[in-house]
């Protein structure tokens, strides 16, 4: 049987990679590593912590001893790291955070990986691959042209980005300078179930049903690129299959929104589905309020390469991914209770005021 170690595995898109994979294939067990800080929670497993080829370890990428020992004590054929602090605005406030986990937790986990790797017999080495789950905010900001493509220099404006960046080129040199086996892939902004309501679709829709005011950015008129969480699980497992050791594929859902746009959507869907008492449209709730520091304009990728080359692309528009996260966090609310520990209660965060 299969096995692959899954970093970060308790978290949005981990979670759903893990779940997507057991449900998936029945000849892969899953290594499930995650140091379980605020956005990851093991509600978001309670489906498969029972399943006997889902194994969960509690700790961080930056224990290399502990990943020695998985490595060693299971074998892995691949590690796929999610492991990442990832949200802009807790960038800001708190970078360090940010700087520990994504650079030296990654670094730790590559020498843990090289260090492993080299002592395997020569076909296992052959077969083993490392994929490091990125992001395009490593880019910087698009104008009103043009795509993020693989070869688009990096150029990132917050601690976030900044953070994800370094880890990017670490994997990169530990590819040309060791031989390790490494496949990147820069995805576009995910959104779907068990998302931490920090983000801004789960936000919207969970102040919308609470009466709360919608905080839209500025002038609300940045650009994302929008990805089904599952879509991006299935090209990670496509990419981990097929792609060529070395190379970088990016990932997107051709669905390019303002943020105002994604705000106007979430509240005419509700406003089908669950009304307001009071017959008003939840876009009446929508506030404008100060713009994130460095906020980047827009963000765009082309996804061509990965589907030239390996046959991968999105199966959800964003009109039919986005009703089912609707949908999703109206059936699972105490869900989003439950995660939401008191230390984040949906309050404006990336101010830069801490």
């Amino acid at each position: 049987m299969k096995i692959i170690l899954v970093t970060g595995g308790a978290g949005f898109i981990g979670s759903n990679f893990v779940r997507y994979i057991l449900s998936t294939y029945k000849d892969i067990s899953i290594i499930n590593l995650d140091k379980l800080t605020y956005a990851g929670n093991l509600d978001s497993l309670a489906d498969v912590m029972e399943e006997s080829r889902h194994i969960f370890v509690r700790g961080g990428i930056e224990d290399r001893s502990l990943v020695e020992y998985l490595l060693t004590q299971y074998r892995p054929q691949a590690v796929v790291n999610f492991a990442a602090e990832s949200h802009v605005d807790r960038s800001i406030d708190g970078p360090d955070a940010f700087i520990q986990t994504n650079i030296v937790g990654t670094f730790q986990l590559l020498e843990a990986v090289r260090s492993c790797w080299q002592a395997l017999p020569a076909e296992e080495r052959e077969q083993f691959r490392f994929l490091h789950v990125s992001t395009d905010e490593v880019y910087g900001s698009l104008g009103a042209d043009g795509y993020f493509t693989e070869d688009t220099p990096y150029a990132p404006n917050s601690p976030y980005s900044a953070s994800k960046a370094a880890s990017d080129h670490l994997v990169r040199a530990w590819c040309h300078t060791y031989g390790v086996p490494v496949l990147t892939t820069n995805c576009s902004n995910n959104y779907g179930p068990y998302q931490f309501p920090e983000k801004l679709i789960p936000l919207m829709i969970l102040n919308a049903l609470d009466g709360k005011p919608l905080p839209v950015y500025g002038d609300g008129q940045n650009v994302r690129d929008w990805l089904y969480v599952l879509d991006h699980c299935r090209a990670i497992d496509t990419v981990l299959r097929h792609g060529r050791p070395g190379e970088t594929y990016n990932i997107g859902g051709n669905n390019e929104k303002t943020n105002l746009e994604v705000v106007h959507i979430i509240c005419d869907i509700l406003d089908e589905i669950q009304p307001r008492p009071d017959g008003a449209s939840y876009r009446s709730q929508i506030t404008f309020v100060r713009d994130r520091p460095g906020h980047d304009r827009r963000y765009a990728i082309d996804a061509s390469k990965i589907k030239r080359e390996l046959g991968w692309q999105p199966q959800e528009t964003f009109a039919t991914g986005i009703k089912k996260t609707i949908m999703w966090y109206l059936v699972n609310r105490n869900w989003c209770d439950r995660v939401t520990d008191g230390s984040y209660r949906r309050e404006r965060l990336g101010l830069g005021n801490k």
